[in-house]
């Protein structure tokens, strides 16, 4: 289980306040990782788990709609805690409507935070890590970063956009020192999937789908983080591991 063990690392989590970022921060930190949690709001609800189990805990405010904060964000990371090993990059929003009626501000508010931020983020974070020779950075994809969707267009665009980037950057960061992989999570309890499971035609044809028979509990995301910030995933590269319960073995 050593393989397994964060302590000593520390670890930056985006969108850390609620949902799928705030159950990756408190797996992490069971593991033995400090915590830079990275949210629009409060986070207070995920400091207090995070310390529960153990670990230290830093807030940053930003909002990841720019890059603006990207830079400062890693700066302020290793100014608290003296260095940067892990970067999740979980922060991403969603704009539900047809193709059709969709507009430019909906598609680029989706893929400046869920696509463009993650790759400068990454970017800022990297830099820091060459020059240390090691680093784990895990981008959240999706199932969409596999199949279309409806009614998604920018979110789908930006999840299949994320899969290659995740590619990309492992081709060129893997032989330096850096993991660069992502997990795609399936239909999961958070509030992105709030109208999808209010919709009880919706959640009734998802749920059919889904061999596990039901929708994922944001904790049980926290294994695979752990595993793919670990030196267990050491010769681990540029994968897209999808959590899903099934969905896409059906």
């Amino acid at each position: 289980m050593t393989m397994f063990d964060l302590s000593g690392k520390v670890a930056v989590v985006t969108g850390a306040n609620t949902g799928l970022g705030q159950a990756i921060a408190v797996a992490m930190a069971a593991a033995g990782a400090s915590i830079v949690g990275v949210g629009r709001s409060s986070m207070d609800e995920t400091e207090a788990a995070v310390r529960k189990a153990g670990a230290g805990f830093h807030a940053i405010k930003a909002d990841l709609g720019s890059i603006e904060p990207t830079k400062d964000i890693i700066d302020e990371t290793v100014a608290t805690f003296g260095k940067l090993d892990i970067l999740i990059n979980n922060a991403g929003i969603i704009r539900r409507a047809d193709a059709i009626d969709f507009t430019e501000a909906d598609w680029d508010a989706v893929m400046d935070t869920n696509l463009k931020s993650v790759f400068f983020l990454s970017q800022a974070a990297a830099r820091h890590m060459l020059d240390r020779g090691s680093g784990k950075i895990i981008n959240i994809a999706s199932l969409l970063s596999f199949q279309g969707g409806i009614r998604i267009p920018s979110y789908t665009a930006s999840k299949s956009g994320l899969a290659g980037l995740t590619r990309l950057l492992a081709c060129e960061w893997a032989g330096k020192g850096i993991n660069v992989n992502a997990i795609a999570p399936g239909y999961f309890v958070t509030n992105n999937t709030t109208a999808l499971r209010e919709d009880p035609e919706r959640s009734a044809g998802i749920l059919a789908r889904i061999p596990a028979g039901h929708w994922g509990d944001p904790a049980q995301l926290g294994g695979a983080a752990v595993f793919l910030a670990s030196r267990a995933s050491d010769y681990v590269h540029g994968i897209v591991l999808p959590v899903d319960g099934g969905w896409l073995a059906r």
